[in-house]
Order: structure tokens, then sequence, then C-alpha cells
């Protein structure tokens, strides 16, 4: 007896890409062709706006002080997320629970209510000032609007980011290995550093990656918590499109970011594999 076989509908994977590669043109890449044109067509033909921020030494400064909140902010996520991690991977299984539950909490609190709430508790009436009163610290400092308030709010924002991906890698990491350096003598901090710490090295770099780069781009946080006076790079370009609306110079402004950070994704591409920024890393 001889069999039908109904016919092959589908083959190969384009088809089931194709609504994923509609959106992302769509979506992505039709509106960031657009800025790519205003930037080199307003108000004129030409590349005078990217000639005016090479020339710009207000540009130069906001860069600077973008890279170097960015690194802080990562400094910061990475001090405060490693203990955490490192705890919810080595703990009992409902402990780990418990704090990867409240990591998540973060995730569906919006950035500009966490915003507002930090304006809440450094604000003059706050609960900082309070506390910071009620110790006779008198007059209490300013501690709202400045550099500091931006850059802990922006860690606070960052750390369950960090803290995801140092706990993906060190789930993984065999405890056997740290007791095997004790059992031959090696003091539990000494293990730590030599056995423990190298082997988490892969998160480390995955969440510094993560937070390095979406730091780059904050524009809330910076703009209603920080000092007019340390603007970082999306705070210039709100203003040129809000305020002056010059869309020419603010379109190439967000071309050299996405240059700066396409440039931080090919240095990591490079050196560790983009493979390897959402599988984890590996040991």
């Amino acid at each position: 007896m001889k069999l039908r076989t109904s016919p092959v509908l589908v083959e190969g994977p384009m088809p089931l890409m194709a609504p994923a590669v509609i959106f992302l043109a769509l979506f992505f890449l039709v509106p960031l062709g657009y800025v790519v044109w205003m930037s080199l067509s307003q108000p004129v033909i030409g590349l005078q706006n990217f000639g005016r921020l090479l020339n710009s030494s207000l540009f130069a400064s906001v860069l600077y002080n973008t890279f170097k909140t960015a690194l802080l902010v990562t400094l910061l996520s990475l001090l405060f997320a490693y203990p955490l991690a490192y705890a919810a991977a080595n703990g009992s299984k409902r402990f780990a629970t418990f704090l990867l539950t409240v990591v998540a909490l973060s995730f569906w609190t919006s950035y500009l209510v966490r915003t507002y709430a930090w304006m809440v508790i450094l604000g003059n009436q706050g609960p900082v000032t309070a506390l910071l009163s009620w110790f006779g610290w008198e007059p209490t400092p300013k501690i709202l609007f400045t550099t500091f308030s931006a850059t802990l709010a922006m860690a606070h924002a960052l750390i369950p980011f960090m803290t995801m991906s140092l706990f993906a890698v060190m789930k993984r990491i065999d405890p056997l290995y740290v007791r095997a350096a004790e059992n031959l003598g090696a003091h539990p901090f000494r293990a730590f550093v030599s056995v423990y710490l190298p082997l988490s090295a892969p998160g480390i770099v995955n969440g510094c990656t993560l937070v390095f780069i979406t730091c780059l781009g904050f524009y809330v946080m910076p703009v209603l918590l920080g000092s007019p006076r340390d603007q970082m790079i999306a705070g210039i370009i709100g203003d040129q499109i809000e305020q002056t609306l010059d869309f020419g110079l603010g379109s190439a402004i967000s071309i050299v970011l996405l240059a700066l950070t396409l440039a931080v994704y090919a240095l990591y591409n490079r050196f560790f594999g983009l493979d390897r920024l959402w599988a984890g890393g590996d040991r």
C-alpha cells in the first residue's frame, strides 16, 4: 500500500522569522534611518551637525561625565550585587527564592516611580534629612539634586541586572571546588579569591557590560535627581529636542551615543562573544 504524504508547507526557519524581521524593520530600522537622515539633513544637508559636536567643549565634557558616571554606577552595582548574588546562589532554596523575588520586584516598578520615591527620601523634608538632623548634623547637607543622589538612584535601579547576571554564573559553580581548596590548607578567604572569584568572572563581565551600556542612556534619573552641572548625554539630547527644537543636532548626538554603545558591544564580542552575554557565561 502506498502511503500519501502531505506536502511540506514550511521549509527552514525563514517563515518563522518573518514576523520578527518585519517588526524590527518597522519599529527599529525605519525610525533609526529617519534619525540618521535628520542628523544629515537638518537644517541643511551635510555633516555640519557632527562638526559642531567635534568643536564643542560642552559636548566633550558631557561625554566624559557620561562615561565616568556609567563606570561609577557599574562599580557600585557590582559592589552591592555580588554579596547578594553569592548569598542567593549558596544559600538554601527557600532563602534564594526569597532574595530573587525581592530583586525581581524592582522590575515591576517604573523607573519614574522609583525616581520620585528617591526625591521624597532624599528631599529637604525626607527621612534622610530628618535622620541627619536627629544625629545633630546642622545645617543638614543638600542631598537632592546632586551627583550623589543621581548616582545612588541609578545604581539602585541597575543592581537587579547585575544580580541576575552574577547569579546565573554562580549557581553553576560547584561548591566542592572551594571545599577542596580549604581541605588542601587554603584559608577560606584565600580559597574564595583563588577559586570562587575567578569562576564567577564571566558573571562579573556580563553584569558590568549590561549595567554600563544601560547607564549610558539613562535620562529620567539624572535629569530629575542630578545636578544641572553634571548632565549626561541623554539629557543633552532631550534639551536639543524639547527646548531648542534643534532636531538635527539632537539626532547627531543620538547617533554618536549609538556608535559608542555599539563600540562597547564590539569590544565585548571581540574578547568574550555576544553569545555568552545572554547565556550567562561559561566557566
